[in-house]
C-alpha cells in the first residue's frame, strides 16, 4: 500500500492533468449552455492554478482552446486579450526594470540608503524594509528580494563575528599573546564540530541544537592563557557566545522576514508593482468600459501608499516585538556612541558602495529615464486637474493616451539611447590604442538596452498570465455566467458592505496562500464585479480591496516568490513564517478596511452607485 501511494504521489501532476478533466465533464454534458462550460474552463483551470500541474503561463493558454469549443467567443475575440493596453502597461513596466537590474541601479540607491539609516538592529531593519518596499514599487519583488537578502546576511554576519570579537577581547585582556592564540583554537568555533564552516550561513541552526552540544568534548586539556577552557573564563565565553549565536539567528529570521514582507507590500503601492494591481484595471475597464480611466497611476498611488506605509510601519513593529523585544538602547543605540560592532557593519555596505565604483552613463541616463517617467505617469492625468494628456491628445472623452503609452515611450528610448558617451577621439583622445595593445573602435555605443538583454530576463509567464485572467473575465461576461454567480449573491444585501469586504479580504488572503496572487484575482474579481453590480455596491468597493489582499501572502514559504528566497537561506521554518506572518494578514486586512471606508470613500466616491457600474460590454 505504501508503495502505491508512493507511486501516485510521484505521478501526481499526470493524474491531475488527466484525470480532473473527465471528473468535471459531466459540468457541462448535464447542464447544457455557454455558462455551465464557461464554469467548467474556470474550475479546471483553478485547479490547474492551485496545483500547478501545469506551468501557471500554460495554464493561462486554455480559454485560447475551450471557449472557442463551447460556444462562448470567437478564438479572435479570445486572443486579443493577451495583448490589449493593460498587458502593454505591463509589458513597458517590466522593460524599464529590466534595465534598472541591468546597469545594477537598483543595487545603488539600496545601499546609499542604508548608509544613511546606520546599523543599529531596528534602524537596520527599518532601512532593509524601506529600501526593499522603495525598489519592489517599480521592479518585480522576487527580483529585489533576491538582491537585498544576501546584503542583509552580509551585513548580519560582520555583526555578529564583530561582538564575538570584541568579548573574547574584553575576556582575555591583559593575556599573554601565546595563551591567547591557544585559547583560539580550541574555542574560536564551538559549533564547528557540529556544522561545518561553510555551511554555517545556509544550515537551518535552531536554538534546540545548539542546547545539546557537549561541552565537555572542548576540555581537551590544553592550557590557554595559563587556564584550561573548562574553567571559570572558558566557561563564561562559550556561554556568551551560543547567547550570541542564538541572538544572531533570531535577528536573522526576523530581517529575512522583514525584507520578504516588505517586497510584497511595496508591490501593493504602484500600479505597475505586481500583476494583480494591473488585472484588476484591466478587468475594471473591460467589465466597466465607461468608468472615467477611474484608476490610473496616479489615483491607484494615492489610495495604496498611504496603505503600504501604515502597513510597513505596523510590520516593523511586529517584528521588533517577536524578533529584537523592547531593548530601546541596544536596538536603536539610544545613549551609545559608535561601536565596534556598528562600525565594522557600516564597513561592509561601504565596502559594497565602493566595489560598485562611480555612477556610470548609464546608469545616470537610466535613472533620469526613471525619473521622467515616474513624472509623466504621476501628471498623465491627475483627476484633480487636468493633466497634459487631457489637454494635449484625449479629446472626446476617449483615452488616446493611457499610461501604457506612457511607459512603452521610454521603454523604446532605452533602445536609442547610448549607454556610454560616443567613441570618438575627443573623448578618448588621440590615440588609437586603449592601453591594453588593442585598437580603439570608434563609433556609438551600446543602447541602454538591447532585444537580447529583455528576451532573457524579463518574465514574458507573467504577461501570459495577466491575459489569460483577461479572457477569463471577458469570458465569464460573454457567457452570462458572472450574471448568473451576481443572482446567488443577492443576499449579501442584508451585510453591512464594511463587513462584505472584511469577509472578502479574509477569504482572499487565505485562498492566496495557495495560489498565485495571479491566480486569485484572475479567478475572484469578475465574480466580485458581478455582485457589486447585482447588489448596487460600488465595484470598486470589492474589486479594490480584494486585489490588495492577494498580495498579502505571508504565511507559507510557497505562497509567493520572496518567501521561497528567504525560506531558502535556511534561518526559518514553517512555523516560523506562519506565527510571524498570520499577524501581518490580519493587519493587512485591518488596513485595507480601514482605507476603504476613509480616503478611499473620498477618493472614489464609493458609498454611491456609479451611473458607468449600470453599463455593459460591448459586443
Amino acid at each position: 500500500m505504501d508503495k502505491l501511494w508512493r507511486t501516485m504521489w510521484a505521478f501526481r501532476n499526470q493524474l491531475i492533468i488527466f484525470l480532473v478533466p473527465l471528473l468535471l465533464l459531466p459540468l457541462p454534458l448535464v447542464i447544457p449552455g455557454k455558462a455551465a462550460g464557461c464554469g467548467y474552463t474556470i474550475i479546471l483551470m483553478a485547479i490547474y492554478w492551485c496545483t500547478e500541474a501545469l506551468p501557471l503561463a500554460v495554464t493561462a493558454f486554455i480559454p485560447v482552446l475551450l471557449f472557442p469549443m463551447f460556444g462562448i467567443m470567437e478564438s479572435s475575440k479570445v486572443c486579443v486579450e493577451y495583448l490589449n493596453d493593460t498587458n502593454m502597461l505591463l509589458l513597458g513596466g517590466l522593460m524599464v526594470a529590466v534595465a534598472v537590474e541591468h546597469w545594477n541601479l537598483h543595487k545603488r540607491i539600496a545601499l546609499r540608503v542604508l548608509l544613511i539609516v546606520g546599523v543599529k538592529p531596528s534602524l537596520l531593519m527599518l532601512g532593509f524594509m524601506s529600501v526593499t518596499a522603495f525598489l519592489s514599487m517599480w521592479i518585480s519583488n522576487t527580483a529585489t528580494t533576491a538582491m537585498m537578502v544576501p546584503i542583509a546576511q552580509a551585513v548580519l554576519d560582520q555583526l555578529h563575528k564583530t561582538e564575538i570579537r570584541s568579548l573574547e577581547h574584553g575576556l582575555d585582556k591583559g593575556h599573554e599573546e601565546l595563551g591567547l592564540q591557544e585559547m583560539n583554537k580550541i574555542i574560536t568555533n564551538p559549533l564547528a564540530v557540529e556544522i561545518a564552516p561553510e555551511k554555517l550561513n545556509s544550515t537551518n541552526i535552531e536554538t534546540e541544537n545548539i542546547k545539546q552540544i557537549d561541552h565537555s568534548k572542548y576540555n581537551t586539556g590544553e592550557k590557554c592563557n595559563g587556564q584550561l577552557p573548562g574553567t571559570e573564563d572558558g566557561v563564561f565565553l562559550q556561554q556568551e557566545r551560543e547567547m550570541k549565536l542564538q541572538k544572531h539567528l533570531k535577528l536573522s529570521k526576523g530581517m529575512s522576514l522583514s525584507v520578504c514582507y516588505a517586497a510584497s507590500i511595496g508591490g501593493t503601492s504602484t500600479l505597475t508593482g505586481t500583476t494583480p494591481n494591473l488585472i484588476m484595471k484591466g478587468q475594471l475597464d473591460y467589465l466597466f468600459p465607461e468608468n472615467g480611466d477611474i484608476i490610473n497611476f496616479a489615483t491607484w498611488f494615492g489610495f495604496s501608499f498611504p496603505c503600504m506605509l501604515i502597513m510597513l510601519a505596523l510590520t516593523w513593529v511586529w517584528l521588533q516585538i517577536l524578533y529584537l523585544g523592547f531593548n530601546l538602547k541596544e536596538n536603536f543605540g539610544c545613549g551609545d556612541g559608535n561601536s565596534q560592532e556598528d562600525v565594522s557593519a557600516y564597513r561592509v555596505i561601504k565596502e559594497e558602495v565602493k566595489n560598485l565604483g562611480r555612477m556610470t552613463f548609464a546608469e545616470i541616463a537610466v535613472l533620469t529615464l526613471f525619473i521622467l517617467l515616474v513624472i509623466l505617469w504621476f501628471t498623465r492625468d491627475p483627476g484633480f486637474i487636468p493633466g497634459w494628456a487631457t489637454v494635449l491628445f484625449n479629446k472626446d472623452e476617449k483615452d488616446f493616451v493611457t499610461d501604457a503609452t506612457v511607459v512603452i515611450f521610454i521603454s523604446v528610448l532605452m533602445f536609442m539611447l547610448p549607454s556610454d558617451k560616443p567613441r570618438l577621439p575627443c573623448f578618448h583622445g588621440s590615440s588609437d590604442d586603449d592601453g591594453t595593445g588593442n585598437n580603439c573602435k570608434y563609433g556609438p555605443a551600446p543602447a541602454l538596452l538591447n532585444w537580447k538583454t529583455v528576451q532573457d530576463n524579463l518574465a514574458w509567464n507573467i504577461v501570459m498570465l495577466l491575459g489569460g485572467g483577461f479572457a477569463l473575465a471577458k469570458g465569464s461576461e460573454a457567457s452570462g455566467l458572472s450574471k448568473w454567480l451576481g443572482d446567488q449573491l443577492t443576499p449579501l444585501e442584508a451585510i453591512p458592505p464594511w463587513a462584505i469586504v472584511v469577509i472578502l479580504c479574509l477569504l482572499i488572503a487565505t485562498f492566496t496562500e495557495c495560489a498565485s496572487n495571479v491566480a486569485t484575482t484572475s479567478l475572484f474579481l469578475p465574480i466580485l464585479a458581478a455582485m457589486a453590480k447585482r447588489i448596487h455596491l460600488h465595484p470598486l468597493y470589492v474589486m479594490l480591496p480584494s486585489t490588495l489582499c492577494a498580495s498579502f501572502a505571508f504565511m507559507l514559504p510557497v505562497a509567493t516568490p520572496p518567501n521561497s528566497i528567504v525560506f531558502s537561506y535556511g534561518y526559518l521554518k514553517v512555523a516560523d513564517m506562519a506565527k510571524t506572518g498570520i499577524v501581518v494578514n490580519l493587519i493587512g486586512v485591518m488596513v485595507i478596511t480601514l482605507a476603504v471606508n476613509t480616503w478611499g470613500q473620498v477618493m472614489f466616491d464609493l458609498g454611491t452607485f456609479p451611473d458607468w457600474a449600470n453599463s455593459t460590454v460591448a459586443p
